[in-house]
């Protein structure tokens, strides 16, 4: 009964901007550490950004000062701002709960193009 939805992909220019969500349920939420995670096409998942369920957060270094992660428990909903995008930020990002993760959501495309 676990799900994890992401939204809020889409195409958008070099330099621009996107927020995604994770919105949960089936889960106590508040009490799990929550991270995103994205793969290119070819590459291996990586890890983006890590917050835990008290609210301290990791940022990978490609996307430090770029990336916000953050929670909102009483919604349920986990959020990535993403500043200043790059091609190579191009891939499928993907939500996920639990530390490491044991759930994850089924993924939103995020197309990183001129």
């Amino acid at each position: 009964q676990v799900q994890l939805v992401e939204s809020g992909g889409g195409l958008v220019q070099p330099g621009g901007s996107l927020r995604l969500s994770c919105a949960a349920s089936g889960i106590i939420f508040r009490l799990y550490a929550e991270g995103w995670y994205r793969q290119a096409p070819g590459k291996q998942r990586e890890l983006v950004a890590t917050i835990t369920s008290d609210g301290r957060t990791n940022y990978a270094d490609s996307v430090k000062g770029r990336f916000t992660i953050s929670r909102d428990n009483a919604k349920n909903t986990m959020y990535l701002q993403m500043n200043s995008l790059k091609p190579e930020d191009t891939a499928v990002y993907y939500c996920a709960a639990g530390g490491p993760p044991n759930y994850w959501g089924q993924g939103t495309q995020v197309t990183v193009s001129s």
